[in-house]
């Protein structure tokens, strides 16, 4: 059964308010990762500044990830299991060079840190190419 938006914010500890369950319910709806560009352009009478910091807000309790792409930050939902300290974000990211969109591949994992000596928070890896729905 889905968790409603208000159990999930409860579990992340993120104050309910109108903006940042709207922007939630719209990232949910969504397959590819949005810039912030891209979410202003969808919430445009919202002021931009409440719209980056809710991102902001959502990225440091483990709610949505960001992911550099040509140089630009987009984000994505992350899964359940990401939190503030962890966000497991261990798959591959891949932009199309034709619709640009980025999109989790959540089917390409990389592996745990297993290298002795260091340690790995977060892996940010970007393939370019073209999707499956431009071929």
């Amino acid at each position: 059964m889905k968790k409603s938006t208000e159990d999930i914010f409860a579990v992340k500890d993120i104050r309910l308010t109108t903006m940042r369950i709207l922007i939630y319910e719209y990232l949910e709806t969504v397959t590819a990762a949005l810039s912030l560009s891209e979410i202003e352009k969808y919430f445009y009478k919202a002021d931009k500044v409440t719209i980056y910091r809710t991102l902001q807000t959502f990225q440091e309790k483990g709610l949505v990830h960001k992911i550099l792409d040509e140089s630009i930050a987009k984000y994505r939902l992350c899964a359940e299991v990401c939190s503030e300290n962890d966000h497991n974000d261990r798959h591959l990211h891949f932009y199309c060079k034709k619709c640009h969109e980025t999109t989790c591949r959540e089917e390409i994992i990389f592996p745990e840190n297993s290298i002795s000596g260091i340690q790995i928070d977060e892996i940010q890896i970007l393939a370019k190419g073209i999707c499956d729905k431009c071929l």
